[in-house]
């Protein structure tokens, strides 16, 4: 049974930083592309980062180039996101996503929330 669970959320001040986690079960991440996204209420979800599985290429959305960082260690089947100099417009829920066999697998989010 294919599992994505999401962690490291929580409240940090502007400028802070983060490190989510996504830890996969059920399948091998390296075999495939993992992604972070990230939806804001009433909004589309919209792709933050990923992280392809051949190379490791990885790339980001613009808002967050520069200051975030996807990454995984197989050894551990968890995928993570770096996220530095947060700002109150990352407050949002931030998704994993992965495609095991063509099918799309999401985990249970996890909110971050930006505030002094």
């Amino acid at each position: 049974q294919v599992q994505l669970v999401e962690s490291g959320g929580g409240l940090v001040q502007p400028g802070g930083s983060l490190r989510l986690s996504c830890a996969a079960s059920g399948f091998t991440i390296s075999d495939y592309a993992m992604s972070w996204y990230r939806q804001a209420p009433g909004k589309e979800r919209v792709l933050v980062a990923y992280i392809t599985s051949v190379g490791g290429i990885t790339n980001y959305a613009h808002s967050v180039k520069r200051r975030f960082t996807i990454s995984r260690d197989n050894t551990k089947n968890t995928v993570y996101l770096q996220m530095n100099s947060l700002k109150p417009e990352d407050t949002v829920v931030y998704y994993c996503k992965s495609r095991p066999w063509g099918l799309d697998y999401w985990g249970q989010g996890t909110q971050v929330t930006v505030s002094s």
